[in-house]
């Protein structure tokens, strides 16, 4: 099984509340060095077989992602090999 990541976030012209919202927080918990925050979404796809970007692109393309106001990106996310059990 193979699983695809995609990140979806607003592109940088496109204000963002929460983020602010959060940036706006950070203050009361002593937190005082953060510029900016974005707040974003990750989607995990799992493709019984080998990846296919193109299949997650599209589908990103067509349905995670608004391509008028968010862009997004892909990766491959390797599955941990299961751990092999030794019999005593």
């Amino acid at each position: 099984m193979a699983r695809v990541v995609v990140d979806v976030m607003l592109k940088p012209e496109i204000l963002d509340p929460q983020g602010q919202a959060v940036a706006n927080a950070l203050p009361r918990l002593g937190v005082d060095d953060v510029a900016s925050v974005r707040i974003g979404k990750r989607i995990e796809i799992e493709f019984a077989g080998s990846a296919d970007l193109d299949r997650a692109r599209e589908i990103a393309d067509k349905l995670l992602a608004n391509p008028v106001i968010e862009d997004f990106t892909l990766r491959v996310e390797e599955q941990p090999e299961p751990a092999e059990v030794e019999e005593q």
